[in-house]
């Protein structure tokens, strides 16, 4: 009977695959979520039976909140597809 001889192939350096850019651009992303996030929480009335209209339906919470979130999760999706300089 013939032998299998096993042969170990050189593995090649394990690289990342994100570079300090990335994971900068990635924290800034879920800062801009985070912010957002922030932004559109609370309105918690004293009065349970008291609708406040202006409050819950405020510029902040209904525009600039969902805007934050939105350029965040885009930022988060630039980090992840940027490739890395080659220098």
């Amino acid at each position: 009977m013939a032998t299998m001889k096993e042969t170990k192939k050189p593995s090649a350096p394990a690289t990342s695959l994100f570079t300090k850019e990335n994971y900068t651009w990635m924290i800034a992303g879920i800062i801009l979520v985070a912010l957002g996030i922030l932004l559109m929480a609370g309105g918690k009335s004293d009065d349970p039976n008291v609708f406040k209209e202006n409050e819950v339906y405020s510029f902040r919470r209904i525009t600039i909140a969902p805007i934050l979130i939105l350029l965040g999760l885009g930022v988060e999706v630039y980090a992840i597809f940027k490739k890395p300089k080659n220098s």
